[in-house]
């Protein structure tokens, strides 16, 4: 591919890394935000349901021990209504009601001092009832006390019979165990526990508190002794608890139900939370099919590409380089090598006839700046000299100055003809070569033109063939027509060196530059008639040409013949 197509080619990223960060990088990042924010979600609706579900369990369970602590309060009014039937209360204790099983610490009598008047079978616990649970005159209950069993704790239903008064015991724990057993089952998680009003801690279902803690300053009894239902969450450690709470109607007892929502959504949530790595396979397989396009079909055809672009700028073996990829791909570069062979044939003869143009037009140009050296400019030099032999027989001012004036416009039109004989038939290179043509070449167009040009040769100066110096020339002579003309540049510079491998002729200036073709085959379309010319020139002599042109950055054209 010649420099001229290489130098105006826009940098373009790679269509495997355009593919990848515009569609596959966005795609991948797409799918990770849906999963792991799906996931996230997906922990959020578990702890909200978890709680959700806790709250219904602790609401449930207070209500159930609420309803049982009603029942034995009516069944405690319904057996002390009946011992007042009775000529002998205690035989209410020894009887065959069924509300004694309500009851399943006994039943005792008690006087108003709190003297023990009778107890019931199995009734161990009267003698260590608080007195004061006997002042009043409401049925109630009392404050949960130490029963005689160690760890027990009892609480009485008390109804009045007369004077003194009916006391039932039953435990607390019992009622709480009957209430969350259906919740919660054999190898549940979750920690439960019952406490009184005073904080005292009546029962607990479940492993200890993590960490330990007093279940009195617990947040959610706080809250439940206040008579609040709810949920609230509390961090451990690297888990989150979340802790369910409600009061326990009438006594004003709090049940609070705590567990690791994490624990209760493990198997789902971590399958979940692992769907994400779904994802990875198809990321391979997807970057393994990006990695084969790219080897087998993109770069390929981006090979492809720059020898296409290499064949149009004239570089016939490029294309002929094998580039891979599938068999389409092959399929194209074959008929592309096919063309390739005819477009050269056809450029071939083409060629030969522009080369028996050229040399025509050139001689045609020699012969019209030899008649009119040899004929017309002697012609008008003896007419110049006889109007000055006129001048010196005239006698009147008048006529003088007009013989002056016609002397002038003579001296002109030699001067005016002397310089379109030297554009058609450059002498200086004919006589001293091409370095010197090119440096009086450009002295001649700084002087006709606001327009600074230097010229500069290197290396060992030397003689080539007439045909290679006259292209050269008119190379340099078109393309600095093209900066007087097009450029509006201020500095223009050429430069011509003798190399040991090959000749490279430059021109370049500092002008406003323009957007170049990207093949030989736009230069026609886009009015760049000049250029064309320099290009066929080239083509003739076998040179590379490279034009380098950027708007705003000047236009460099180099020539290079090699010489071996």
């Amino acid at each position: 591919m010649s420099g001229g197509a290489r130098s105006k080619r826009a940098w373009r990223a790679a269509l495997p890394l355009q593919l990848f960060f515009f569609v596959l990088l966005p795609l991948t990042l797409l799918l990770l935000v849906v999963a792991f924010g799906g996931a996230a979600l997906h922990q959020q609706a578990m702890r909200d349901l978890v709680g959700a579900r806790d709250e219904r369990a602790a609401r449930a369970a207070a209500a159930a021990i609420g309803e049982q602590l009603n029942r034995r309060e009516t069944a405690i009014a319904a057996l002390a209504r009946q011992a007042a039937g009775e000529t002998q209360p205690e035989q209410v204790l020894s009887g065959d009601s069924p509300l004694l099983p309500l009851f399943d610490g006994g039943l005792a009598f008690f006087a108003a001092d709190g003297t023990v008047l009778a107890t019931g079978a199995g009734t161990t616990w009267a003698g260590v009832l608080p007195v004061d649970t006997l002042a009043g005159s409401d049925i109630g209950f009392s404050v949960p006390f130490a029963g005689p069993e160690a760890d027990e704790w009892l609480v009485t239903a008390v109804a009045p019979v007369g004077d003194a008064w009916l006391a039932g015991a039953f435990s607390p724990a019992t009622l709480a165990r009957q209430a969350l057993a259906p919740v919660f089952g054999a190898g549940a998680q979750a920690t439960a526990f019952l406490v009184d009003e005073s904080g005292q801690l009546l029962y607990r279902l479940g492993p200890p508190l993590q960490p330990e803690r007093d279940p009195a300053q617990h947040p959610g009894t706080t809250s439940a002794l206040r008579g609040e239902s709810g949920t609230t969450y509390i961090p451990v450690g690297g888990d989150e608890l979340v802790v369910a709470f409600s009061p326990v109607a009438p006594v004003g007892w709090a049940l609070v139900v705590e567990e690791s929502w994490q624990e209760v959504a493990d198997p789902l949530l971590h399958t979940t939370e692992w769907a994400p790595l779904v994802l990875a396979p198809l990321l391979i397989i997807a970057l393994l099919g990006l990695g084969f396009g790219a080897r087998q079909i993109v770069q390929p055809l981006q090979s492809l590409e720059e020898k296409a672009t290499a064949l149009a700028w004239g570089d016939y073996e490029a294309i002929e380089e094998p580039v891979g990829g599938i068999a389409e791909i092959q399929r194209l570069q074959n008929e592309l090598v096919h063309m390739a062979h005819k477009v050269r044939n056809a450029q071939q003869s083409l060629r030969g006839y522009l080369g028996a143009v050229t040399a025509g037009q050139e001689e045609e140009r020699r012969r019209l700046a030899r008649e009119l050296h040899d004929d017309t400019i002697q012609s008008l030099i003896a007419l110049n000299q006889r109007i000055q032999l006129a001048q010196l027989g005239l006698a009147t001012e008048q006529s003088a100055g007009q013989l002056q004036e016609m002397q002038e416009m003579v001296a002109r039109l030699i001067a005016n003809l002397r310089r379109q004989i030297h554009a058609l038939r450059p002498i200086y290179l004919e006589d001293l070569g091409l370095a010197p043509a090119l440096q009086m070449l450009c002295r001649e167009v700084e002087a006709a033109n606001p327009l600074t040009v230097t010229f500069y040769s290197g290396g060992d100066v030397r003689r080539l063939s007439p045909e290679i110096e006259l292209a050269f020339y008119r190379i340099a002579q078109e393309a600095l027509s093209n900066v007087v003309r097009h450029a509006a540049a201020t500095r223009a510079g050429v430069t011509l060196s003798f190399g040991q491998e090959a000749v490279i002729l430059t021109v370049s200036d500092d002008g406003q530059g323009f957007i170049g073709p990207e093949s030989p085959a736009e230069l026609a379309p886009q009015g760049h008639f000049g250029l064309l010319g320099i290009h066929e020139r080239a083509e003739l002599i076998g040179a590379d040409l490279t034009l380098q042109a950027q708007p705003g950055e000047g236009t460099r054209i180099q020539v290079e013949l090699p010489t071996n």
